[in-house]
């Protein structure tokens, strides 16, 4: 039986990677900041420790003797300055895996996590995974694309003014997302059977065009969305009047700029390929 510690389980991602390990009779202790998220855990037979992934010490403590820590680093969108946030968050985790002498980090990374510069908020994985490199720690980072949950934005605007803004060069250029529930199926994999090194994987699924997934998002609602076409120059005031702070509204502005220009792709060292179409995850998410 193996040990493994999983953070981010009151999330889309870690969720997977704990239920799947449980499944596979692994010992697995998971990391809650609240007591009252870990009592279904606790029913599952999971251990769980209470506290936050940026306390080195309780980290450090946590994480002593697993086989294997699968992390992330928090979005931290309420922060303030979330490029600070984060590289606190990466410095934290780095220090209590040296600290535990952890073999093995699965980190939720993002492609482009290889750049450091035009990415936007990517950059902060794109510090963690250098940061958890130096630890001597075999690294498996798993950059991910964008999560086909995200579209739950685009479907309270369909909600709300029968539109689906377009952030790309065109509605009709397709991008790859993955479905939250294939990354957490992967990393657990990846856990139970580590590579004989560390590792990139590029985690890539189906794509789609704004236009599809306008289409398919307005079949559900029962109506025709309206795409509306967001020039580059307005990508930061269209999040800000979406109430996204103003720090976060320009990272993510940087970072579409950066998929625009073709900067934001694939590097890994291989690449495994997400099947679950978004037609099996959008219902949820128009409710």
């Amino acid at each position: 039986m193996s040990k493994f510690v999983v953070s981010g389980v009151t999330g889309h991602v870690g969720s997977v990677v704990a239920r799947d390990l449980l499944a596979a009779g692994d010992a697995v202790t998971v990391i809650v900041r609240d007591a009252k998220k870990g009592a279904d855990w606790s029913s599952r037979g999971a251990q769980v420790a209470v506290g936050s992934v940026d306390d080195v010490e309780f980290l450090a403590a946590t994480v002593k003797g697993a086989d294997g820590l699968f992390t992330l680093i928090p979005p931290h969108y309420a922060s303030g300055d979330i490029y600070v946030a984060q590289r606190k968050s990466a410095e934290a985790l780095a220090a209590a895996v040296k600290k535990a002498g952890v073999p093995l980090v699965v980190l939720l990374s993002s492609v482009g996590a290889d750049r450091a510069d035009k990415n936007g908020p990517i950059k902060g994985l794109h510090y963690a995974e250098n940061k958890l490199r130096e630890t001597g720690t075999k690294l498996v980072a798993l950059r991910s694309g964008s999560f086909q949950e995200n579209a739950a934005g685009a479907v309270a605007a369909a909600k709300q003014a029968g539109i689906y803004p377009n952030f790309l060069p065109s509605a009709d250029v397709a991008a790859p997302v993955v479905a939250t529930r294939d990354i957490g199926h992967t990393a657990a994999k990846l856990l139970r059977s580590p590579p004989a090194r560390s590792e990139v994987v590029d985690l890539v699924g189906p794509a789609y065009s704004s236009r599809q997934l306008a289409e398919k998002i307005g079949k559900l609602l029962g109506k025709t969305l309206n795409i509306v076409d967001v020039p580059p120059a307005g990508h930061a005031a269209a999040l800000k009047q979406a109430g996204v702070p103003g720090d976060v509204a320009e990272a993510f502005a940087e970072m579409y700029a950066g998929f625009s220009a073709g900067l934001l792709v694939p590097k890994g060292d291989r690449t495994i390929q997400a099947t679950t179409p978004i037609d099996e995850v959008l219902p949820a998410l128009v409710g």
